[in-house]
């Protein structure tokens, strides 16, 4: 009879210990040779194995496992590509779908009080800004429609210094404005675009401007989707003009 504290035991425990680990190997190994496409269907396992050197000793470098980290590290820089590709096209698409929106919303209005109120009032939520002013710079004898409370009256020359001369469009990551284009809403507003508008022969110089309290304009962005709205803009208010001009007559 072998006693619980006889060497026999311990001996036992050890060779037990090695031969589970023996076979738990000999298990996975077994496993892997009848399922050859394990690793395939599962790339995450593999992903943390630990690659084998080529070579062992002193002196010798190691290529296989540099070059295995370094295409880990590109297929890591490719997936992160792909993420900020998908991600921008969602915007673009979220944007280009805003945008849409506006320009079905102006193209209804019928009179000069329809466009402003759509221009102040609903393009703020349909372009998911806080604030969207239309403005015109005046002189000594503003045209009739300049003097509407919903429209901003701005000074000779203020269109070309906010944007910078003869550009057509201009986003502001960090805008200061003193309530001159956004009034009341100038300091909830931090980027805005900025975009020259042309009403048509006899019109000053206007200015659309769209304004938001967090980073939605930057510099870098494209201006296409935003040049493309204020051309609308410009054809549905020459329109107008037209028509009450017509009607005039």
């Amino acid at each position: 009879m072998i006693k619980s504290g006889d060497p026999a035991t311990a001996a036992d425990d050890k060779t037990g210990g090695a031969d589970d680990d023996d076979l738990n190997e000999a298990a996975v190994l077994d496993y892997l040779q009848r399922h050859p496409d394990f690793l395939a269907a599962h790339p995450d396992v593999l992903a943390g194995m630990a690659a084998p050197g080529r070579w062992s000793g002193d002196g010798v470098v190691d290529m296989q496992q540099f070059l295995i980290t370094r295409r880990e590290s590109e297929m890591d820089e490719l997936r992160d590509a792909a993420q900020d590709v998908i991600e921008t096209s969602r915007s673009n698409m979220s944007t280009q779908t805003r945008i849409h929106g506006a320009v079905l919303s102006v193209l209804s209005a019928r009179a000069w009080e329809d466009v402003l109120r759509v221009v102040t009032q609903d393009w703020p939520l349909l372009l998911a800004v806080d604030a969207v002013a239309l403005g015109f710079e005046v002189d000594s004898q503003p045209h009739t429609h300049l003097m509407d409370n919903d429209l901003r009256r701005l000074p000779p020359g203020f269109v070309d210094g906010v944007l910078d001369g003869d550009q057509e469009v201009r986003l502001y990551r960090q805008i200061n404005d003193d309530g001159t284009v956004f009034a009341a809403a100038a300091g909830l507003v931090r980027s805005a675009a900025l975009t020259r508008i042309h009403a048509g022969p006899g019109w000053p110089t206007g200015l659309l401007a769209m304004g938001a309290r967090d980073d939605t304009f930057d510099p870098g962005q494209g201006t296409e989707l935003i040049s493309f709205l204020s051309r609308v803009l410009e054809a549905c208010l020459a329109r107008i003009m037209e028509a009450e001009g017509a009607r005039e007559t």
